[in-house]
């Protein structure tokens, strides 16, 4: 189980993705205030399993092939987003307010250029206030990934060749995780957190603690350990993790951008090692369990389709409110991830006939440009369209 492409197999990582995305649900439903933690443990597994991946390349033809390696993430990540922001736009079209649609067709051409967490952060959205109207608001994770995989690689490319190589990987992912966090305790103190909360250089931590976990030194930390040790370890850390998501009471939880965000990450750093490790202890077993993993390997398509889905689905909704709403709007997520997972990403993943070599590229250009006409197409509202003229009330 030392090679990064079997770690990303694992049993226990998968449903450790499920369970990061049922904690976002849940969060996004008002059902689990620290829920958006789980978005934290996303951008941990993410680090850790890119690294392992470029890690392993490094070792065997001793150099990143790093077009190769934009490309396939291009591939994995983007047909299946570009599928989304173009639904989703029709769907703001035919039923959402002038508000909620202006915003989207604002929004989205820096969702396409994977930099919507900066376009927020410029325009002063606070995300905690504001990221109700906004259909691609959660968006501004996968920028954050996507901002790394354009970084970190060739920082692994640099440092990571040679003798000793993946100690400086870890060295280099250690001190850039300090950096990170101490430039998230100085933003963090603002009124308004969302600088703090969508910066890639203050999120850079969890990314980069999940990086050097991936490294040699801390999986020869952690091959020493038995599986019964590895799962007396492994309980703990994962009651805390789930704690942590029912007790935070929101982004106003004391010491929560001075450190607690960081001590989050930390621990789902030393839990997926401990997991890559012995993915067959009792631990491993559990996390692994079948409606995790199967959460875990729906992850991406279901966070890119649940909160459109939620912001658009009315509440209460044919007499539903409270739990009934949220199983609803969860039901009906679920749905269009399958058919997303179904027919967009699985064809590209397995390398359908239409998805490999020129075609697939030539299937990806078609799907931007098609969504680029959708956006350009779409009539924008008009200022103030839904809104009272104030000045006519007494005509009335």
């Amino acid at each position: 189980m030392d090679s990064a492409s079997r770690r990303a197999h694992i049993g226990a990582l998968d449903g450790l993705r499920g369970l990061a995305v049922a904690a976002v649900l849940l969060f996004h439903a008002g059902h689990m205030r620290g829920g958006f933690l789980g978005v934290d443990l996303f951008f941990v597994l993410s680090g850790f399993l890119i690294t392992g991946l470029l890690l392993e390349e490094l070792a065997g033809p001793g150099r990143i092939d790093l077009v190769a390696f934009w490309g396939r993430r291009a591939r994995r990540l983007l047909p299946a987003l570009a599928v989304m922001v173009a639904a989703t736009l029709l769907l703001a079209w035919a039923f959402a307010g002038p508000d909620v649609l202006g915003s989207a067709l604002r929004d989205a051409p820096w969702a396409a250029a994977q930099s919507l967490n900066w376009h927020f952060i410029g325009e002063q959205i606070g995300y905690w206030n504001a990221s109700g109207t906004r259909l691609f608001a959660h968006l501004w994770s996968i920028s954050v990934e996507w901002q790394f995989y354009l970084a970190w690689p060739l920082v692994v490319a640099l440092v990571g060749k040679g003798h000793g190589g993946q100690r400086r990987v870890a060295l280099v992912a250690v001190a850039g995780a300090f950096v990170s966090l101490l430039l998230m305790i100085r933003l963090g103190a603002a009124v308004d957190t969302t600088r703090a909360y969508e910066g890639t250089d203050t999120r850079a931590f969890s990314l980069l603690l999940g990086a050097a976990a991936a490294t040699a030194p801390v999986r020869r930390a952690v091959a020493g350990l038995s599986p019964t040790a590895v799962d007396a370890i492994c309980v703990p850390l994962l009651g805390g993790l789930l704690a942590s998501w029912v007790l935070t009471s929101g982004e106003t939880t004391p010491g929560l951008f001075q450190g607690g965000m960081f001590a989050h990450a930390l621990a789902g750093a030393a839990l997926i090692a401990l997991l890559a490790h012995a993915p067959d202890g009792l631990a491993g077993r559990a996390v692994g369990s079948a409606v995790p993993r199967r959460l875990g390997e729906l992850s991406y398509s279901l966070y890119l389709w649940h909160w459109p889905v939620y912001l658009l689905l009315p509440r209460p909704v044919a007499g539903l409110a409270g739990w009934g709403w949220t199983v609803t709007a969860i039901g009906l997520s679920l749905l269009a991830a399958v058919v997303s997972k179904v027919a967009v990403e699985d064809p590209v993943r397995l390398r359908a006939r239409w998805a490999t070599g020129r075609r697939g590229w030539v299937a990806l250009a078609v799907a931007g440009v098609m969504v680029a006409g959708l956006w350009a197409a779409i009539p924008r509202p008009q200022p103030g369209a839904g809104t009272v003229d104030v000045s006519r009330l007494g005509q009335l």
